[in-house]
């Protein structure tokens, strides 16, 4: 088997519990993103709290604990009659201006634009006793991490919002829900402009809903959104101000000898990115990970197969809910390498240079390479390395994933804990060899 260009090594590990102690819903990870700079790492929880850590200056790959604050609150819809989740669906940094760090959270309807920032504590004066004469005597004055929220931008979905993607010209973002796009200036918060609206007249027509979107890494003017039906669209704000004819259209014909009733489940895309360079865009659907170049839209130019081995028990999967799992995907800042979860803990890391995959087991043990998890030599055919699906432990998964705005780390949520690897060059593999 041809080697990955890049050795991957466990680095740190944030969030371990003992498996006596219970893990708790609302401490499950559910949202990861690395700043523009690649110092500060947040993760959000489904408790509605944001944790930030700051890039160690002695450990090259080690993050600290920063600031906790609380993002959002679980409310009541009454005119609905609806609960809303405080879950932290998605989080986006905004490019550092100053000392201060700003970032967006959003939970199913609410967008927050929070500042962070070293609030300093309030000087003590005290008195000193000198040849009868007293002196003021001033204490060095102390500063605290805050947390503090600028601005709300609510009331524009009538749906759950699965994504946010920060524009290239730094004034203006995106949210997604089911069946519409909305565009927002970062100075407004009362307005908002519908840039997709799907939604048909009659819902019974309902055939597709929005599952991602993002903007281009440097055209402020495209967008790309993905669809349940296995679409990914590229809309241009300057043909008009309602994108509802897209400008392209990417999707691999289906094969109608293979279709199933899991087929359009299955072929749902739950992520999608640009390449830095925007000229890819990688998608994530239930079992593949797929590379699409910008500019050929009928078929993707790569297609990875993750979850080949889970084909024979798509039936269980559908019973138990898991085929609804929603994996994310991420590509290195060269576009070399592509990364994306899987269950068990697992994750998948893509080599588009020598046409390699790696599959790692996030997991405590790699602590100490002395205490392996017996799990691991069962789920995994020791002579051939294929996955044995009876054994995959399907409660354990990595939804969630970051990759390091310049460098080989890369963040993944498992659970409750937040996992930091680091690959290193391995000298085994020349990485100038053609594609």
């Amino acid at each position: 088997m041809t080697q990955s260009s890049l050795q991957w090594n466990f680095s740190q590990i944030f969030g371990d519990k003992s498996p006596i102690e219970e893990i708790t819903d609302v401490d499950i990870v559910s949202a990861v993103e690395f700043d523009q700079t690649g110092e500060f790492l947040a993760a959000g929880d489904r408790g509605g709290r944001v944790v930030l850590f700051q890039r160690s200056r002695t450990a090259a790959a080690e993050y600290k604990f920063y600031v906790e604050f609380q993002s959002h609150e679980p409310e009541f819809d009454y005119l609905k009659s609806l609960e809303i989740e405080e879950k932290i669906n998605k989080i986006k940094w905004l490019p550092r201006q100053n000392s201060s760090l700003f970032l967006l959270t959003t939970n199913d309807k609410t967008i927050k634009l929070w500042k962070i920032y070293d609030k300093r504590v309030q000087q003590v004066l005290t008195t000193e006793n000198k040849s009868n004469l007293s002196l003021p005597n001033f204490t060095q004055p102390q500063y605290v991490t805050s947390a503090m929220m600028r601005k709300t931008f609510a009331n524009a979905h009538a749906y759950h919002i699965n994504s946010i993607s920060l524009n290239s010209d730094g004034e203006t973002f995106l949210s997604a829900d089911d069946l519409r796009i909305n565009l927002w200036n970062l100075g407004i918060t009362d307005q908002t402009f519908n840039i997709v609206d799907i939604k048909p007249s009659n819902m019974e027509e309902l055939t597709e809903v929005v599952t991602c979107a993002e903007f281009h890494p440097s055209q402020c003017n495209l967008f790309i959104y993905s669809s349940s039906k296995g679409t990914i669209k590229l809309g241009d704000m300057r043909h008009s101000a309602l994108c509802d004819q897209q400008a392209k259209v990417f999707e691999e014909e289906e094969d109608a000898a293979t279709r199933s009733f899991f087929s359009e489940i299955i072929s749902s895309v739950s992520d999608i990115k640009f390449t830095k360079d925007g000229q890819h865009i990688i998608s994530r659907d239930y079992l593949t990970l797929k590379v699409w170049d910008i500019k050929m839209e009928n078929r993707p130019i790569e297609t990875i197969h993750i979850h080949d081995y889970l084909k024979a028990k798509l039936c269980d999967l559908y019973e138990n809910d898991c085929i609804f799992d929603k994996f994310e995907c991420v590509c290195s800042p060269d576009g070399n390498h592509l990364l994306t979860g899987s269950y068990h803990n697992y994750f998948h890391v893509y080599d588009r240079v020598t046409q390699s995959q790696t599959s790692i087991e996030a997991n405590s043990f790699h602590r100490n390479n002395s205490k392996r998890n017996t799990m691991t030599r069962s789920v995994r055919n020791p002579r051939t390395g294929e996955f044995n699906a009876d054994n995959i432990d399907f409660g354990k998964k990595v939804l969630h994933v970051a990759w390091h705005p310049s460098e080989s780390i890369v963040a993944l949520a498992a659970t409750n804990n937040l996992f930091i690897y680091s690959g290193t060059q391995n000298p085994n593999v020349n990485t100038n060899s053609s594609q």
